[in-house]
C-alpha cells in the first residue's frame, strides 16, 4: 500500500527511526481500524522486492517494519531475506490471523478479537500488544498473555478514539499488574506521519 520512513511510534521500538512497509489486504475487520484503505489488496500498486529493500537502506535506518493491513496474509519469505541480506532487521506488526512466512527479528502480535490468532503465532511474539477499546479487553489480554512465552514484552495500549478514557485505565492497571507496560501512539500526539 505504502512505505515510508518515520519515527516507530509504538511499541517496544518506540521512539526508533524506522523504514515502514505497509502491506495491502486484510480481513480481519477491527472497526477502529486507521488504515480501512489499506483492506483491499487490489487496489495498491504491486511493487518489486529489490525496490522496496533500496529504498529502506537508502533510508539510513535498520529496522524495517512490515506492517498492513494484514501482513501474514502474504507470503513473506523473498521479502525478509533480502532485507536481512541488505543488513536490516525485520520487524513485523501482525494480528496473529495468520500464520507467519519469512525471518523475523522482532515479531509484535497484536491480537484482534474480530479474528482469532492461528496458534503458531503465539511462541513466535517477542511483543504481545493489546489495543484497550473498553474495559472488558484488560481480561482478554490476560488471556492472551498466558499463550505466550515468558520473555515476551506486554504491551496495553489505548485505542485513539478513546485515549482519554482509557489512558487513566491503563495506568491504575500496569501499577497493580507490572508485567505489562504502557504503549501510547506517541506519533499520533507529534502529528508523525
Amino acid at each position: 500500500m505504502e512505505d515510508f520512513y518515520t519515527i516507530q511510534g509504538e511499541g517496544f521500538y518506540q521512539g526508533y527511526a524506522a523504514y515502514f512497509i505497509r502491506l495491502g489486504g486484510c480481513d480481519v475487520g477491527c472497526v477502529w481500524c486507521d488504515v480501512k484503505e489499506s483492506w483491499d489488496a487490489n487496489a495498491h500498486p504491486k511493487i518489486e522486492v529489490q525496490d522496496l529493500v533500496k529504498k529502506a537502506k537508502a533510508s539510513g535506518s535498520e529496522i524495517v517494519v512490515i506492517t498492513g493491513g494484514e501482513p501474514a496474509m502474504h507470503n513473506l519469505e523473498l521479502l525478509t531475506n533480502e532485507l536481512q541480506n541488505a543488513g536490516l532487521k525485520t520487524n513485523i506488526e501482525t494480528s496473529g490471523a495468520y500464520p507467519l512466512t519469512g525471518n523475523w527479528d522482532w515479531v509484535c502480535l497484536s491480537p484482534k478479537k474480530f479474528k482469532a490468532p492461528h496458534s503458531s503465532v503465539f511462541d513466535k511474539a517477542d511483543e504481545l500488544k493489546i489495543i484497550v477499546y473498553n474495559k472488558s479487553d484488560f481480561d482478554w489480554a490476560e488471556e492472551h498473555a498466558t499463550k505466550v512465552g515468558k520473555s515476551c514484552v506486554l504491551f496495553l495500549q489505548p485505542e485513539w478514539s478513546k485515549e482519554k478514557e482509557m489512558v487513566p485505565m491503563i495506568i491504575d492497571y500496569v501499577k497493580s499488574n507490572p508485567k505489562w507496560k504502557v504503549s501510547l501512539q506517541i506519533h499520533k500526539y507529534m502529528n508523525i506521519p
